[in-house]
């Protein structure tokens, strides 16, 4: 293919000199060389937004910017549905220079009232459905952010022209994105992310999946969760493809997406790949016509049963990826090849784009088949925790970044997941804070002692429960604490069944035996 100076188009330049680049300097790239391609599609346009189009609105919403927002490496926040608005703001935001900070949705108002003042954002842009939430969180914030309604699939400040930039380009090393995730602690750790770190992630995606400009990404997962930013929106950037994007996952319109709009691939979590492996057919003849342009799907976030991952490839001739990625390190880190390259069931992969190793306590690397954590090295890795330098320092040792996961690496460098070093909940590729449950049922005034852990569950990898020991004569019932907590985690992160005990374990220090409770109360189920 070439360019209309009649040059070849360079899609895949040299590794080296896209770590150089800033976000904007990659997108003005592609409007100079492939500007007549397609780069979004959603279903409310009529047709795609090509690269030349992308920078247009990109200059101007950066002229948008600038009246609110008037410095650069200030931050943004949004609290959007995925559509076209929505990734229009986020890219235009780090465009601009400016820090973007995505809203969770699916967070509780209480966490994300901490993140707007952690993140001293500085303009929160909401969709029209979320306004009313967004101001009752805002109402509870001293000198929080000014706030801005903006329609999801609508092309955003129309009324603005577009300017020269004002702006100096953002660098390399400059923080991009303010992603915040849940810990241990209980708070959320607020992951920054340079310029450098988000092309990476975008770079480790392309090469481990062999993305071409021909390809065409089903994005279905929340753009204010790392796996989707990446992998299906930095990843088509990086390789000069395009990426599909529907509000959010149906699973009755998956397939007819995918046939619709001819994605050559999807990104999704084992959640989802349950769900749509027990509510959703594909006939012989859709079969048929996905051999023509159907390539993969990918599954991270959560580790993923073998089970399902044979059961999903037999019943839909599909092949699946298994990957591993993080917040902090842009997402991917670890994959299996596609074929005909080797795949491992039960296993996310080698390392593509950064190092991977294991290592014992003292932070030696171990032999193959020796368990230990996984450690992470690369220009993926996060620049560290927002004002947290303690947390930043027990993540980054000596360039290596420690992932809480335990594992073996075998001979042929696929690494196995054993578990978690500590005791974060992983439902559904989100991670959960007990600490965050016990705090909100510390709240009833008849709850004395709470602990949350995480069970197995089919579904979701890993559900939430809690235990709880109540004040001598309370009638307060499980079903009420429950209830207690939604309005203070959300929906998502509720336990689904509260246990009431007399006393919880405790160990010689008074601490809660937290790993113990899951073994106890199944015998109280």
């Amino acid at each position: 293919m070439t360019s209309e100076a009649g040059k070849p188009i360079n899609f895949l330049i040299d590794r080296k000199d896209i770590l150089d680049f800033s976000l904007k300097d990659l997108i003005d790239l592609r409007a100079r060389e492939i500007s007549e391609l397609p780069f979004l599609l959603t279903p409310g346009l009529d047709r795609p937004l090509e690269f030349h189009s992308l920078k247009d609105h990109c200059l101007r919403i950066s002229a948008a910017l600038r009246t609110f927002v008037p410095e650069p490496g200030q931050t943004v926040s949004t609290m959007m549905p995925n559509g076209l608005a929505s990734t229009l703001l986020l890219l235009s935001v780090i465009y601009s220079g400016r820090i973007l900070c995505p809203l969770n949705l699916a967070a509780g108002d209480v966490q994300l009232a901490y993140v707007l003042e952690h993140s001293e954002s500085s303009l929160l842009m909401v969709a029209p459905e979320l306004r009313q939430r967004a101001q009752a969180i805002l109402d509870g914030i001293s000198g929080g952010p000014e706030l801005i309604e903006i329609e999801p699939e609508e092309v955003p400040f129309t009324s603005f022209k577009e300017e020269i930039e004002k702006d100096a380009t953002p660098g390399a090393s400059d923080t991009g994105l303010l992603m915040y995730t849940s810990g241990t602690t209980g708070k959320p750790k607020g992951v920054m992310l340079s310029h450098q770190n988000l092309l990476s992630g975008g770079l480790n995606a392309m090469e481990s999946h062999d993305l071409t400009h021909e390809d065409r990404a089903l994005c279905v997962l929340p753009l204010y969760h790392i796996n989707g930013l990446i992998n299906t929106v930095m990843g088509p950037l990086v390789s000069g493809s395009s990426v599909f994007m529907p509000a959010k996952f149906k699973t009755a319109e998956f397939w007819n997406w995918i046939l619709q709009y001819r994605c050559s691939w999807f990104s999704v979590v084992p959640t989802l790949l349950s769900a749509l492996l027990h509510k959703t057919e594909l006939k012989e003849q859709q079969k048929i016509m996905m051999q023509d342009f159907f390539r993969f799907g990918r599954s991270a976030s959560a580790p993923l049963a073998p089970e399902v991952h044979i059961q999903f490839e037999q019943k839909f001739g599909v092949r699946i990826i298994e990957t591993m990625g993080l917040t902090e390190t842009s997402s991917p880190i670890l994959s299996n090849p596609l074929p005909p390259g080797l795949i491992k069931y039960g296993s996310p992969g080698i390392a593509w784009g950064n190092k991977v190793r294991i290592v014992d306590k003292q932070l030696k690397p171990l032999n193959a088949n020796e368990e230990g954590e996984i450690a992470v090295r690369g220009t993926n890795v996060m620049k560290g925790y927002f004002k947290n330098p303690d947390a930043t320092s027990d993540a980054l040792v000596n360039g290596w970044l420690l992932t809480g996961d335990l594992g073996i690496m075998d001979g042929e460098g696929y690494v196995f997941v054993k578990g978690r070093t500590k005791e974060l909940i992983i439902k559904g590729g989100e991670n959960i804070a007990p600490r965050e449950i016990d705090e909100a049922l510390y709240e009833h005034p008849d709850v004395v002692d709470a602990a949350a852990f995480a069970v197995e569950e089919s579904h979701y990898g890993q559900e939430v429960e809690a235990c709880v020991s109540l004040v001598s004569g309370s009638s307060c019932s499980s079903n009420e604490l429950v209830e207690f907590c939604r309005p203070r985690l959300g929906e998502f992160k509720t336990p689904r069944k509260i246990h009431i005990m007399e006393d919880l374990p405790k160990g010689p220090s008074g601490k809660i035996q937290r790993l113990r409770l899951a073994e106890m109360t199944q015998d109280l189920s």
